[in-house]
């Protein structure tokens, strides 16, 4: 395919970026962009706003709710696990509620998650017995891991949490996409597929996964969406969301969110990112071991008060849910039978994974004046008799709540339950919402942010992605930049290059560039041996 470039001057630390005009008639074929003058959204909510949290089951989170709360499907006690899955003599790991913070990371990988599900490496039970959650914990070696994943938190240790359970809505069947780690996970909540990956995916992770994505339907259909992110948006693993045209959806969650809402002016569909980096400044706020819940709590306890406060209101919705269940126990059987493969594609070796069973069960809201209090959302009523409410939902609800013209993104999404009929079951908003949610009073961590720890696999893969935009995944050591940085160094290459990115497009739009442009960021190699790199030529080798 042919490219025109565009060449910029290098910026002092020796930058420059191409711009690649997509200028093939398949590019065309596949996101054609008609906008039509005027598109009717036929329900109540004209703006869905969705919070995706890090790591963490339903029954970790809310399972003893279930105390209070029969209604939803909780823990009693006397659930357990084995420490050997098929000894039945085995010693007995019981689930407690003795969860306060959480500092080594369960297992989440997508061989440890089968393990979790099924016992064992054969995954053919139906359903999923459930039973190796403590097996896999003792096979990592970490003293206490078995207890930890059997632990869930007492209500009143996630109070935000537990009032908005008293005051919306509760999903108790929702359940993550795939049985793997954060990012597969978190494609399917926009595009309904991960096209393939089950776990890091190199070249994808370099030139962006291609896969259409609602925020295409959206536009397509001449509807708004925005991204505010506060560290790196993980939403720019998707290619189509790095064309120019898009670079004014990005916006700084600290200095824009509150005021869009406040003005009235948040866009039909906003997707939320948190801080996934923990530092002293900005603690990290998603929720992922080792971070803080009670920070998470602050953090949805800020977003849905800025909401509230807002005079669109009335006319939205807020979903909050968790990309999956980061190791941690759940009882409630995962569904393996009727899922259908999005598109056809495999997972890679050695498990060519078939995309045709779900995750772990996660915990799910949805919030809106158009919810009833203490709602409890069970499966879904179709599309199919094995539909399921999952990350796919997102997108098939999106579709039908805007009435999209577009076709659904994948074969998942055609599948997967819809709660937009859930707005429709009054006749007028509430106007009993509360206006502030309880007070988060104290941190279940008992010491602050540790800047000199090692990355995560979702860090490494977010300084990836900060690679390619800045360019530096020409570079030699590319594969390894992140297993390399500590966090406090890690927080600063991503906003070092999230910051390079967006100013490039804004520079290029500026200049007159196409719209349909990508940024591709590449860096002068001859400078690359300069102390003022901002420190981070030590991690790098240039060819």
């Amino acid at each position: 395919m042919g490219h025109r470039k565009i060449l910029f001057p290098a910026t002092h630390l020796g930058l420059f970026f191409i711009l690649y005009l997509l200028s093939s008639p398949c590019v065309s074929f596949s996101f054609p962009f008609v906008k039509p003058k005027n598109h009717k959204i036929n329900g109540p909510i004209k703006t869905l706003v969705v919070l995706v949290m890090e790591n963490r089951s339903f029954d970790h989170i809310l399972g003893w709710l279930h105390k209070t709360r029969p209604d939803i499907d909780g823990l009693k006690g006397s659930e357990f696990n084995r420490v050997n899955a098929s000894d039945p003599y085995s010693s007995k790991i019981f689930v407690s509620d003795d969860a306060v913070f959480v500092d080594s990371d369960p297992g989440h990988s997508i061989q440890a998650i089968r393990e979790q599900i099924f016992g064992s490496n054969d995954s053919s039970a139906n359903p999923a017995p459930m039973n190796g959650f403590v097996q896999q914990a003792v096979n990592m070696g970490v003293p206490g891991m078995e207890q930890t994943v059997m632990s869930g938190f007492k209500p009143e240790l996630v109070p935000v949490y537990t009032d908005l359970a008293k005051e919306f809505g509760v999903f108790d069947r929702w359940f993550a996409s795939v049985p793997a780690s954060t990012q597969p996970n978190r494609f399917y909540v926009h595009s309904a597929t991960s096209h393939g990956a089950s776990s890091n995916v190199r070249k994808d992770l370099i030139h962006g996964f291609p896969q259409k994505t609602i925020f295409d339907s959206l536009d397509e259909n001449g509807l708004s969406f925005g991204i505010y992110y506060q560290n790196m948006p993980a939403t720019l693993f998707f290619k189509s969301l790095r064309k120019l045209k898009h670079i004014f959806k990005f916006h700084n969650y600290a200095l824009t969110f509150k005021i869009h809402a406040k003005l009235g002016k948040l866009p039909n569909y906003v997707v939320i990112e948190q801080r996934y980096f923990d530092v002293k400044i900005d603690p990290a706020n998603d929720d992922h071991p080792s971070h803080d819940v009670a920070l998470g709590q602050k953090f949805v306890k800020e977003v849905y008060e800025t909401l509230r406060a807002s005079p669109q209101w009335k006319e939205m919705a807020l979903l909050i849910t968790y990309d999956e269940h980061g190791g941690f126990f759940d009882h409630v059987p995962t569904p393996v039978s009727g899922v259908p493969n999005p598109d056809g594609i495999i997972g890679p070796p050695p498990y060519y994974f078939r995309f045709d069973r779900l995750g772990v069960r996660v915990p799910t809201f949805l919030i809106s004046p158009w919810i009833d209090k203490a709602t409890v959302i069970h499966e879904p009523t179709g599309p199919t008799t094995f539909s399921q409410f999952e990350h796919s939902t997102i997108p098939a609800t999106v579709k039908k709540l805007f009435n999209l013209k577009s076709s659904f993104l994948t074969k998942r999404d055609a599948w997967a339950g819809t709660f937009e009929n859930y707005f429709c079951l009054r006749k007028t908003p509430r106007d009993d919402c509360p206006e502030k949610l309880a007070e988060v009073k104290t941190n279940l961590r008992p010491w602050g942010p540790r800047e000199d720890a090692k990355l995560s696999e979702f860090q490494i893969e977010l300084i990836q992605l900060a690679s390619q935009l800045n360019g530096d995944h020409v570079l030699k050591n590319y594969a390894d930049i992140g297993r390399k940085m500590n966090v406090r160094e890690a927080n600063q290459y991503v906003d070092d290059a999230v910051n390079r990115f967006l100013e490039a497009g804004r520079a290029a739009l500026r200049a007159g560039a196409n719209e349909s442009a990508v940024v591709a960021m590449r860096p002068a190699l001859t400078s690359r041996s300069s102390a003022s790199d901002g420190g981070f030529n030590k991690y790098l080798e240039a060819y």
